[in-house]
């Protein structure tokens, strides 16, 4: 079983840039899974964020996000990251790593593993 575990989350003005981490606990490589976050933001659904592929090279990006967001990983390190540039208040929501096993990990029915999640803030 895989566990995900969250940091980085945090208060921040907007049109500033925060960094999520996700540790993955495992004995095996997550190079064999597919990555990806999740958000969800006070009285509304979890929705899609990113993912990424198995070995890095493929990336995809909630529109929302499009060009302010960039997801890597780092399968050494057991480790994905979400790099988030010019928030804005509407990106105040909890944060969550997930995993799955298919090529696709944009449906919450995708994922087979959830983090516990970390809380980014953006203020005006």
């Amino acid at each position: 079983q895989v566990q995900l575990v969250e940091s980085g989350g945090g208060l921040v003005q907007a049109g500033g840039s925060l960094r999520l981490s996700c540790a993955a606990s495992t004995r095996t490589s997550i190079s064999i899974y597919t990555m990806g976050w999740f958000r969800q933001a006070p009285g509304k659904e979890r929705e899609f964020v990113g993912e990424i592929s198995r070995s890095g090279s493929n990336m995809n990006y909630a529109d929302s996000v499009k060009g302010r967001f960039t997801i890597s990983r780092d399968n050494a390190k057991k480790t994905v990251y979400l790099q988030m540039n010019s928030l804005k208040p509407e990106d105040t929501a909890v944060y969550y790593c997930a995993k799955g096993d298919s090529t696709v990990l944009r449906r919450r029915n995708d994922v087979d593993s959830w983090g516990k999640g970390t809380l980014v803030t953006v203020s005006l």
